[in-house]
């Protein structure tokens, strides 16, 4: 395979703090021989465990973000034994555009791996990470939140993976994390995701998604601070207690979680996030928005639990998903 086209500008086997950029050549209109510099920060003390910590996955999700720039201006190497790899968003182009997808080649980052060293922009970040950074790693912290397009109730999670062993440590962190509620997290689209990617390599992965509507609220910048912080002190990667905070577990079993919208329209949710709604229950009605007088379409729940997420905007086109309910477990 060939090389990567993206170097670093750091030296991740140095002690101390360094502050640098992976940077990929990127030859565009306005910059013949431009590139894409993608901040980072490492931290090293010794031998140790390495932990690797993502935000901008997603480029209009920014309670990640924020809580790895505030890492990497605060933390020191005594207080760290082993490595931290801080990145906080690890799809620049598409942060700097505020946008989930990359503006230069429409790319989904969460969706491009294991990408290629001679593909799309997105693509090239994706290899790297596939090939160069997640190697590195023993615990992986990638942020998300919803975006401009949806809305969660505050949470952590990992994923049931057929390892057991790998997955309870994933759990273990979540717990750790303290968010007030934490997921056993099923994906309705897990191809070419980074999670997969770093699953499969036998990493413990832990991610969030911590609010929505392309903003960040006190509230879910600090669920982001202090979890972060106790997941890497469980770790064992940063020196202290883990502050315990009380969370609720939730489960999302199978596809009936989901709801989607079959038609487009003005959306009226019947209940907010937070309630606890039944089977059967209408979730949401669509108002058609060409004429009046027409009735709207009613959205009902194939089963019971908590009203975990929503879509965010008022208006929703045809396959949006529209609501996703939780089991309430522990």
């Amino acid at each position: 395979m060939k090389p990567s086209p993206i170097t670093a500008s750091v030296d991740f086997d140095a002690d101390g703090v360094q502050h640098g950029f992976l940077r990929l050549p990127y030859s565009r209109d306005d910059a013949a021989w431009g590139s894409v510099m993608i901040p980072l920060c490492v931290v090293k003390n010794g031998a140790g465990p390495t932990a690797l910590l993502t935000g901008g996955n997603h480029g209009d999700e920014y309670e990640g973000p924020i809580a790895l720039f505030d890492l990497a201006l605060n933390l020191l190497p005594d207080q760290v034994t082993g490595r931290v790899i801080i990145v906080p968003a690890m799809n620049q182009p598409a942060f700097g555009a505020g946008t989930r997808t990359s503006p230069i080649d429409r790319g989904n980052l969460n969706r491009a791996f294991p990408g290629r060293p001679d593909g799309s922009v997105t693509e090239k970040i994706a290899d790297y990470f596939q090939r160069v950074l997640l190697p590195m790693a023993d615990v992986v912290v990638d942020f998300h939140s919803g975006g401009r397009t949806l809305d969660f109730l505050p949470f952590c999670a990992a994923h049931i993976l057929p390892d057991k062993a790998q997955e309870a440590k994933a759990f273990r962190l979540v717990q750790a994390f303290g968010a007030p509620y934490s997921v056993r997290m099923l994906e309705i689209d897990a191809v070419g995701m980074y999670d997969t990617a770093a699953e499969n390599m036998g990493k413990v992965f832990v991610t969030t998604e911590l609010g929505g509507g392309g903003t960040a609220s006190a509230r879910t910048v600090g669920v982001a601070i202090d979890g972060l912080r106790n997941v890497l002190i469980a770790a064992g990667v940063v020196r202290g207690g883990v502050q315990e905070r009380p969370t609720q577990w939730l489960d999302m079993p199978d596809g009936d979680c989901f709801t989607f919208a079959e038609d487009g329209g003005l959306i009226r949710f019947c209940a907010d996030l937070g309630d606890r709604v039944s089977a059967g229950q209408v979730i949401a009605l669509i108002y058609p928005t060409g004429r009046t007088g027409a009735a709207p379409t009613e959205l009902r729940l194939r089963r019971g639990g908590l009203f975990t997420a929503r879509h965010f905007p008022g208006l929703v086109k045809p396959g949006d998903c529209v609501a996703v309910v939780a089991d309430e477990v522990g």
